[in-house]
């Protein structure tokens, strides 16, 4: 056993810090699958697959929130359980979590384990990870127990007092990890809760500081609100995402008439969230291409959505402001670095990829489904978004492996795992430049 133990030590130091994070989620995905399978996971009577289980696991740790069966009816407190920790883990990372249960046992926390969390958090340098983690952990416990105490009126009013209890619990664990899932059971999402005004506001309040990132959320509590004072990556994460939200929902509001407070809801959930108050089947095929958009941008960096993120967005955004300005690429009297748009750029385009290469799997696995309701499955998978046109559990089961697949890709990101297994040294010689006519 130590023999084992050394050589797994051993084949973790000689890895990248993001492969280990990839190996984690993957492990992950089949151990919370093969919980999932267990006979006290699911109701009396009730059977899973392990495909099902499989794709339900996936969709937890990778916080998408798109299901094959549905959580409540079908899962039993255990299971719900099970969902609910795997989200939470998806959510705040694997290294996180680790980093977290090492500093509560007293353990020192080493370079490696340092640099698992840069990683995982998406920030810059090692300086003051062991404090970082402290108050990333700190502000999720506290924004999921504030949520879980705001969400139990509304869940009060329907259920028992225990069985409210734990839906509260359960419903603030999925909002503000982006993850969508809900154990109401009937498939009907947060339908039944569309003018319930304080649960709205609960739901949207969870996800949007759950999707704007760590770092931005301690940069504005540092700067207790002023703008002027906060970093230009916080600048630009909030106005970013505030022209998304408001953005969404006038154009919502324009395609469907939802009315303002369900297209607002809306729009906040397909930043990656995966919650809904209206039947996405029934909306326009304008209505579903503003959300497959949104989706697709999908959250910020170093939080717990996914999509392209918003940030790289807006680098793209400012590239072709700054052609026709003839102005250097930046906002808020500052410059972005020269790399910032060729990263933007191969993000984006390695997105669209997934999306339009799982889009055609689909179609071929899929030829009676509508091409509109695949494309947006597949961008739903892709920016974890879990959002669905109700077509999810009709997927024959190359379509969920393929979803899977997507899922995976979504929450690790399609370019950091194309570096992972790619490995070239740098070249040492350069070619003559000579220049193409673009455009």
């Amino acid at each position: 056993m130590q023999h084992i133990r050394n050589a797994v030590q051993q084949f973790l130091k000689t890895q990248p810090p993001a492969r280990i994070i990839a190996i984690g989620f993957a492990l992950l995905i089949l151990c919370g699958a093969a919980l999932l399978m267990l006979p006290f996971s699911v109701h009396p009577g009730v059977h899973i697959t392990p495909l099902n289980a499989l794709f339900t696991s996936t969709s937890a740790v990778c916080v998408t929130g798109l299901v094959v069966v549905d959580t409540g009816d079908t899962f039993s407190l255990f299971g719900q359980l099970v969902i609910a920790v795997l989200i939470q883990i998806g959510g705040l990372g694997v290294a996180s979590i680790g980093m977290g249960l090492a500093l509560v046992t007293g353990r020192r926390i080493s370079l490696k384990g340092r640099s698992l969390v840069r990683e995982a958090l998406n920030v810059e340098n090692l300086n003051g990870m062991v404090k970082l983690v402290r108050a990333v952990l700190l502000m999720t416990v506290l924004c999921e127990a504030a949520g879980a105490v705001l969400s139990f009126p509304a869940f009060a009013r329907d259920h028992m007092p225990l069985r409210a209890v734990w839906l509260s619990i359960f419903h603030s664990i999925a909002s503000f990890n982006n993850a969508g899932f809900d154990a109401l059971g009937g498939g009907t999402s947060l339908i039944p809760y569309r003018d319930d005004l304080l649960l709205n506001i609960v739901t949207d309040a969870l996800v949007i500081v759950g999707g704007i990132g760590f770092m931005v959320i301690l940069d504005v509590g540092r700067c207790r609100g002023n703008f002027r004072k906060m970093s230009f990556h916080t600048k630009v994460v909030l106005s970013t995402t505030a022209v998304l939200l408001f953005g969404g929902m006038a154009l919502l509001q324009l395609t469907d008439g939802l009315g303002w407070m369900t297209a607002f809801f809306q729009s906040m959930t397909a930043r990656t969230a995966g919650f809904c108050t209206v039947d996405f089947s029934t909306l326009s095929n304008a209505g579903l291409l503003v959300i497959m958009l949104l989706m697709f941008i999908g959250a910020s960096p170093g939080s717990t959505g996914g999509g392209i993120k918003t940030t790289t967005f807006f680098v793209l955004m400012q590239q072709v402001r700054s052609i026709f300005s003839k102005r250097r690429l930046g906002a808020f009297h500052r410059r972005l670095p020269d790399a910032a748009l060729p990263k933007a750029a191969t993000i984006t385009l390695m997105g669209i990829i997934v999306v339009l290469g799982g889009t055609f799997g689909l179609c071929i696995l899929e030829p009676e489904t509508d091409f509109v309701r695949l494309l947006f499955e597949q961008i739903s998978a892709y920016s974890t978004s879990g959002l669905s046109t109700g077509i999810t559990a009709g997927l024959c089961a190359g379509s969920r492996v393929l979803l899977i697949l997507t899922m995976f890709i979504g929450r690790v990101g399609a370019v950091t795992l194309l570096s992972l297994w790619v490995e070239r040294p740098e070249p040492t010689t350069r070619y003559t430049e000579e220049a193409i006519t673009i455009g």
